[in-house]
Order: C-alpha cells, then sequence, then structure tokens
C-alpha cells in the first residue's frame, strides 16, 4: 500500500490490438476488447465487445447475475426492456443495466442505422446475483465535462476531478472518456486498489513512465494495488501523440470470487447456470421485450 504522499504510479500490465470478424446479417462485424477467455485478469469485468449491428442482431433475449455499461460510439441503439421501457441512445450516451436476478430486453439498431457499440459486463459479487433489475441510461450531456490543459475528460462514472458521474453501478466503478490534443499530457487519478483497462477509441498515446505506445484500436491493462486502499488515489500519465485523441478508461474494485459465464448468465457455479436457464424457460423472467 502507498502512503497518502506517495501516489502509486500505474503502469502498462498487458496491452494488444483487438481482431474482428465479419458476422452474418443483421451482425456485421464483432471484436473482443477484453477475451472472456481472459476474465480473471480483468476482474471485476468479464468481458467487453465492441459490434457493429443493424436491427434484429440482438432482439429480446434474458441475463442474469452481471451487470452492463454499453457506450454507443457511432449510429443509434434503442433499447427495450420487459419492463415497458423502450429508449433511444446516441453517440456519446451510455446505457447501464443491472440484470441481477433477472432481465429481458432487446438491443436493437434504429431504423436503418448500424448501431456501433461497446459493451462491458460488470460481476456482480454472490449477494447481489439475485438483486432486483434495472436500468439507467446515461446521456453524453448530463455526463460532466471537465477542461484539463490540452483536452477535457467526461466523467461518466464515479468520483473524478471533483465530480461525480451520474451512473449509478451497484459495484465501485469508474468509466470517463478522456480527449487530447497533440502533446496534450495529462494524469488520470483512480483508487489504487482499482484493477483497470483502457481503450483507444481514435489517435494514438503514450501511456504510463515507461510511455508505451497504443493506437486506435488498442487496448490495455493497468498494474494496481492489490491490497491498497479505496480512499487513497493513483495515478495514470497520458500522452497524445496525435492531432485528436479519445480513449475510455474503467476502474472497478475487484470482487475475487470464482464465476461461470455461460451464454447470457454469470453466476458462481453451474448449477446456478443450470437454474438460471430453468428460470427462464419457465417463464419467470417475464414477457419477451418488444
Amino acid at each position: 500500500m502507498t502512503s497518502s504522499n506517495q501516489l502509486f504510479q500505474r503502469s502498462v500490465k498487458d496491452h494488444w490490438y483487438v481482431s474482428y470478424e465479419e458476422g452474418q446479417f443483421p451482425a456485421v462485424q464483432k471484436g473482443w476488447v477484453l477475451p472472456p477467455d481472459r476474465s480473471a485478469d480483468f476482474d471485476p469485468f468479464i468481458l467487453m465487445a465492441e459490434d457493429w449491428f443493424k436491427r434484429g442482431t440482438f432482439s429480446d433475449h434474458p441475463h442474469r447475475g452481471f451487470q452492463t455499461i454499453t457506450y454507443v460510439i457511432d449510429g443509434r441503439l434503442e433499447h427495450i426492456d420487459n419492463g415497458g421501457a423502450r429508449e433511444i441512445l446516441e453517440p456519446g450516451d451510455v446505457q447501464y443495466m443491472n440484470a441481477g436476478g433477472g432481465a429481458r430486453h432487446a438491443e436493437e439498431g434504429v431504423d436503418n442505422d448500424i448501431a456501433h457499440t461497446l459493451q462491458l459486463w460488470l460481476n456482480l459479487p454472490k449477494g447481489l446475483k439475485t438483486s432486483e433489475s434495472s436500468y439507467q441510461n446515461v446521456y453524453g450531456e448530463d455526463a460532466p465535462l471537465v477542461n484539463v490543459e490540452g483536452g477535457n475528460v467526461r466523467v461518466y462514472s464515479g468520483n473524478l476531478l471533483d465530480e461525480e458521474g451520474p451512473l449509478r453501478s451497484l459495484v465501485p466503478i469508474t468509466l470517463a472518456e478522456i480527449t487530447l490534443e497533440e502533446g496534450a499530457t495529462y494524469t488520470h487519478h483512480l483508487p489504487e486498489n482499482h484493477n483497470a483497462f483502457l481503450y483507444v477509441l481514435g489517435g494514438e498515446v503514450d501511456l504510463g513512465a515507461e510511455k508505451v505506445n497504443l493506437k486506435k484500436h488498442g487496448a490495455a491493462t493497468l498494474s494496481y494495488e492489490e491490497h491498497g486502499s479505496a480512499n487513497l488515489s493513483s495515478q495514470l500519465a497520458i500522452t497524445s501523440k496525435s492531432r485528436r485523441t479519445r480513449i475510455l478508461v474503467y476502474s472497478g474494485a475487484p470482487i475475487k470470487e470464482d464465476i461461470v459465464q455461460y451464454g447470457p448468465f454469470v453466476m458462481n457455479s453451474m448449477e446456478e447456470i443450470k437454474e438460471a436457464y430453468r428460470d427462464f424457460h419457465n417463464g419467470k423472467f417475464g414477457p419477451p421485450a418488444v
């Protein structure tokens, strides 16, 4: 654990570039930003997919045992759930879902749009896996925008730069979109005990004291203090190497529980997965989302 007058300096632990596969219509293309077979490295995050899709790709389907955070990069995304909600999100908007004990929803491209999204799966601790399902739309203009030298930071979740993001996760996380002009250097602060990763939406950056270089479609995990304190901060140095750099930085406190991810469910055992399928087929998730 670091002392309060010597902040932990984050470095890049691992980095890679996302590879993409073409989909079958109405799906267009998909890539794994956080591959699902490495979920133990990403705790409390499970996976993150980057998708391009048209209407009909993600029609009515169930979830249980985790949360999702969906960031709209381009196009329009229509959210439909079986509680009667129906909303449209646009670029820069984020939707949070707590699937909890059972959610049934659809995520659709609007009209003839190709929706381009990042969907992150965020684990729930065992005691919250059967919590009540809920949704929250966070529109880009409602997330605080803080000007920094050579750019700005939009705060979607957590307390960053003395601003509180509007997204309300059931577990402690931060989410920020950082935009920097060429040559700008910004130091991003995160709770030192948070596992963290970032994704380059555009441009090019040097990261940490080692100046690890990452370009568009690059992802990186960051070092952290596993036994650190949520009340102490850590620092990540970010330098933009292009005229317009945009990155998303996510962090969360590890849950440190074994999980089983199977299809649309994330539980702590295979028996709980089987129970989720039984409950869905027995109608306990409610009517379809249409």
